[in-house]
């Protein structure tokens, strides 16, 4: 197995429209982008009773060779977000415009030059590969579907994204039952290397796996990104892996961004309430010392409904400042005062931007607050 490898120059066989991207040119633009999945009743299921608002009016930008990450709790919309973004899932409303080009409601033929652009790498890598197949029938797939025959046929190419993974090229004819969780996940992005794309969106690659594994997995993407140059949009709710992996960061909540802004601002200057409970709960240490105190939030209850989500601030009954005009107004996602450049917030009374330990602590949990004898 070999880890230290040449990685191949960007792809010349897959057509495209237009010049590659140069680094840091934008790449693919979301504006209001939504997603309601209609709830049916009666039989035979054919009345509209309702809608899951899965994605409800999400922007987001990444650019030509950058990590992009994406966090937020559980059923927050992060998924169903990147398979929008790939255009597994076709768009409620809202606009998909992938280098200068409106992909939104593109056919099936439109969409062909595109795909082999956008790669994305599954969450389960048990679920994500077919079992009849053998790897190298696996990873050729994308090539013979996009008629490509890259120098060498198939096979060879095969063995070459295997060694680049970091796996051994002589398993070529082997089933993914015969591997580990963190070799078939590694199998997952030789497959989305296979047509050399611009842009990967890992769907929580590495939340499956062991934490001995997860590293090695996230290292490997980082390698990737560095070396060839793709643009990576990181979905997880691991905030550490994000920090780690990521350049710029997105917070959602309950199918809305809410905050956004380069790694260093979001993760140290937080100005949205929700980030400022995501980060208090990573656990921090510092390495032959104590780490400084930082404030402590314990949020109450769960995320509320998608079908039903609350008027105005979707945050707000979960949030120690709401007030009236949270109920009444959503706030938009806006700079505000003392953020850096690109640091945007939805906020309409945002918090201080410190994540240091405060006065009190913020405990809303009633059970957590019997527990520690709190009033």
């Amino acid at each position: 197995m070999n880890n230290d490898v040449t990685l191949p120059a960007p792809r010349d066989e897959v057509p495209h429209d237009g010049a590659a991207a140069g680094p840091g040119e934008v790449l693919l633009i979301a504006t209001g982008l939504t997603k309601h999945f209609p709830i049916l009743a009666g039989f035979p299921f054919k009345r509209r009773v309702g809608a899951v608002q899965a994605v409800d009016g999400v922007d987001l930008t990444v650019r030509a060779g950058e990590s992009f990450g994406l966090v937020g709790e559980s059923g927050c919309g992060k998924s169903t977000t990147g398979r929008l973004l790939t255009r597994l899932l076709e768009p409620t409303s809202g606009r998909i415009t992938y280098r200068g080009q409106d992909i939104t409601h593109a056919s099936r033929k439109q969409l062909a030059p595109v795909r082999s652009e956008i790669q994305m790498i599954f969450q389960d890598p048990y679920s994500s590969l077919n079992p009849r197949q053998t790897v190298g029938k696996i990873i050729a797939g994308p090539m013979e579907i996009n008629g490509i025959n890259p120098p060498g046929g198939h096979e060879q190419r095969v063995r070459e994204l295997l060694d680049i993974v970091g796996l051994n090229p002589e398993h070529f004819n082997r089933f993914p039952h015969e591997f580990s969780g963190g070799q078939r996940q590694r199998i997952g992005v030789a497959r989305a290397l296979a047509l050399q794309p611009r842009l990967i969106v890992a769907d929580e690659p590495v939340s499956a796996l062991d934490v001995s594994i997860q590293a090695q997995v996230v290292n490997l993407l980082q390698r990737l990104q560095r070396e060839m140059g793709i643009a990576f949009l990181f979905i997880a709710h691991d905030l550490a892996v994000v920090r780690h992996f990521s350049q710029r960061v997105a917070v959602m909540y309950l199918g809305k961004v809410v905050e956004t802004g380069d790694r260093t601002s979001i993760y140290t200057r937080p100005r949205h309430p929700y980030t400022h409970a995501l980060l208090s709960a990573v656990p921090e240490a510092t390495p032959g010392g104590e780490s400084a105190p930082h404030e402590r939030i314990r949020l109450a209850g769960d995320v509320p409904s998608p079908v039903h989500p609350p008027s105005g601030c979707r945050f707000r009954t979960r949030c120690w400042k709401a007030q009236d005009e949270c109920a009444a107004e959503e706030p938009p996602l806006v700079r505000i005062e003392g953020n850096a450049e690109g640091h945007l917030t939805a906020c309409h009374f945002p918090e201080e931007p410190t994540t240091a330990a405060r006065g009190k602590d913020v405990i809303l949990d009633p059970a957590l607050r019997g527990l520690e004898g709190e009033e």
